[in-house]
């Protein structure tokens, strides 16, 4: 894949909120990171219908019961409803990550400098395997069986669909014109949510055409890679 992505479908200006970090979706409402406080937004309305006071400074996910923080070397375990951190996690390589995503029991965790993506044990925090990439990774997400991730550097962003074993380019496709990604989710259908790095908005797309058909990831983890070895 090396077309243009589809430029955005939709694109959610947020009031009083100067960045978004992290972005994901509990499948009625699109969670994200605006650096002092994690939010949910209504997608049909696009008005804010939550915000906990928590410090939200890069990638958000969602196991389907809690929502994961990344702030500064911490992996936070938030319960949505009350905003309560339920539990505390060392992130892998401290400080400077970006995305974050959950499947198949695992956390996938972007850092931005080190151009490197972690899957970690959502439970203990240990990294499990850790793929390298040759641009600054910002968001991290899943859709239809496969691992994404966008990038950020001077040159712009693009979309880039991944081996979750070997860290591989399998397909590659622009994002939006004009747009430096940040946090990266998928919908659970057909389109992608994303932050708008340094802006207070959200966008909506679509998955770009080309995605392969789903793999099969159960036990991706069981034959761990040497975290050296990437």
């Amino acid at each position: 894949m090396s077309q243009d992505c589809t430029e955005a479908l939709r694109i959610y200006r947020l009031k009083d909120i100067d960045v978004v970090h992290g972005v994901t979706f509990d499948g009625n409402r699109v969670w994200f990171a605006s650096g002092s406080h994690l939010n949910a937004l209504d997608p049909r309305t696009g008005h804010v219908q939550v915000s906990h006071a928590v410090p939200a400074d890069a990638g958000t996910a969602f196991d389907g019961t809690h929502i994961y923080q990344l702030s500064g070397p911490e992996i936070l375990k938030i319960e949505p409803v009350s905003g309560e951190v339920v539990a505390r996690l060392h992130a892998p390589a401290g400080a400077g990550h970006s995305g974050m995503a959950w499947a198949e029991g695992s956390l996938w965790i972007g850092h931005y400098a080190e151009r490197r993506i972690y899957e970690v044990d959502p439970a203990s925090g240990e990294v499990r395997r850790i793929l390298s990439s040759d641009r600054c990774v910002t968001g991290v997400s899943w859709a239809m069986g496969e691992l994404w991730h966008a990038t950020g550097d001077p040159e712009g962003s693009d979309l880039r669909r991944i081996d979750p074993r070997s860290g591989a380019i399998l397909g590659k496709a622009f994002a939006p014109a004009g747009t430096h990604i940040s946090g990266l989710e998928f919908d659970g259908k057909s389109q992608f949510y994303f932050g708008f790095a340094g802006e207070g908005a959200i966008g909506l797309m679509a998955v770009p055409a080309g995605a392969a058909p789903a793999h099969d990831i159960a036990g991706l983890s069981e034959s761990p890679l040497d975290p050296d070895v990437t």
